[in-house]
């Protein structure tokens, strides 16, 4: 269900909810923006394993942790620790 809230009737406005147009009769300099949600991309893993990133740092590199069963990019694995030495 959609609303409008009008506090001073300066213009009118009509929703049609059908159609999804919207009519304002001005009464004065009017600025109107319409918002709708669009379309959901596809999710990150078709298998609905999530990416954690809450603690990146600077050159992480993404990887799976099976204890967690999530993709994480933290300071375990990042550019610098892999080229010196890291455990492959």
């Amino acid at each position: 269900m959609n609303s409008v809230t009008i506090t001073e009737q300066k213009n009118t406005v009509s929703v049609d909810e059908t159609t999804n147009t919207v009519t304002v009769t001005k009464g004065e300099v009017t600025t109107i923006e319409i918002v709708t949600a669009g379309p959901q991309g596809p999710a990150f893993a078709t298998t609905g394993t999530t990416l954690n990133d809450s603690n990146k740092v600077n050159n992480s590199i993404v990887y799976f942790d099976s204890t967690s069963g999530t993709f994480k990019a933290d300071q375990t694995r990042t550019v610098e620790n892999l080229v010196d030495g890291g455990n492959f």
